[in-house]
């Protein structure tokens, strides 16, 4: 099913979010690991479809794009477990030969739901190469998918994207993307609510009006967060500094703190109004369980 339509239904809605294994797990130098790699990856899938979210999103790799194949492998495998999927497609360092095979291979796979992305630069090349990319920005890459039938989701960042200066011109290059396009839009991790709220009544009064689903993530390793937070710009509310402060050193502390955590901001996100969340799973299936075992009548209701 498409996105699109499942976002119209109604309703509190929960969706999950895996990525495949890396490239380096998937050497064909071992194709046992391989395998075996692949085969944890779609057992976390299967876990996670037993709670029935409204989607799977499947990452593409960071560095412009290192496992496509693998993404459309697991998409499939979400799709095969009655869960609809949506795939992850990075462009930056890709060209519109590859996008046009990733896109015949999704359709093959019968999934119709790709999630837009510039992708992270890579490491050899400069924010200058930018201008002779054949996609230097995800516009470009929802340009070329527009025609295809497929339904097309796109990023935002209630915090501003890490490299846009200013938080209006953020938004305006957001508009210019859904203007092209994009059917929905599923936002950057917040763990602050009243940043969110924030940024919706802004993009609305700027003339985005497509349904967007709001990123959280379930923070059970305090030595994680502070390159979570330098990577995507996130702010850390002086409440939840409080809480790493004090658990981070205990790892069943901190997975209980940030359960409750998560489960709190979402049940504040449904209480006013935002009706679709997108939960960065890291790969924990019991971690996702959880919040949807505190969430109970809620989404059942």
């Amino acid at each position: 099913m498409k996105i699109s339509k499942i976002l119209s239904l109604g309703s509190p809605r929960i969706s999950f979010e895996v990525f495949p294994p890396k490239r380096q797990e998937i050497s064909s130098f071992d194709d046992g690991r391989a395998e075996s790699e692949m085969n944890k990856t779609k057992d976390v899938v299967s876990s996670l479809a037993k709670y029935a979210p409204s989607f799977i999103s499947v990452t593409y790799g960071a560095a412009g794009g290192t496992t496509g194949a693998n993404t459309c492998e697991i998409a499939k495998h979400v799709e095969s477990c009655g869960v609809t999927a949506l795939a992850h497609l990075t462009c930056i360092n890709s060209t519109r030969e590859k996008v046009a095979l990733e896109v015949e291979s999704f359709k093959k796979n019968k999934i119709e739901n790709v999630l837009c992305l510039r992708g992270d630069l890579p490491r050899d090349r400069s924010k200058e190469d930018l201008c002779t990319a054949e996609f230097s920005h995800a516009i470009d890459l929802v340009n070329e998918l527009k025609s295809h039938g497929l339904c097309l989701g796109g990023a935002c960042y209630p915090e501003g994207h890490p490299e846009c200066a200013h938080l209006r011109d953020d938004i305006k290059y957001l508009k210019d993307k859904v203007d092209a396009g994009l059917d929905f839009l599923a936002t950057q991790m917040v763990f602050d609510n009243s940043i969110l709220y924030s940024y919706l009544a802004k993009i609305r009064s700027a003339g985005i009006y497509v349904p967007i689903i709001a990123g959280v993530m379930p923070v059970i390793n305090g030595k994680q967060i502070s390159r979570i937070c330098s990577l995507t710009g996130t702010m850390l509310p002086p409440r939840f500094r409080a809480i790493v402060d004090r658990f981070g050193d205990s790892p069943s502390q901190m997975a209980a703190a940030g359960i409750a955590y998560a489960t709190e901001q979402i049940v504040d996100l449904f209480a006013n109004g935002v009706e679709n969340v997108h939960v960065y799973t890291m790969n924990k299936p019991e971690i996702a369980g959880a919040i949807m075992e505190n969430l109970g009548a809620i989404i059942k209701g």
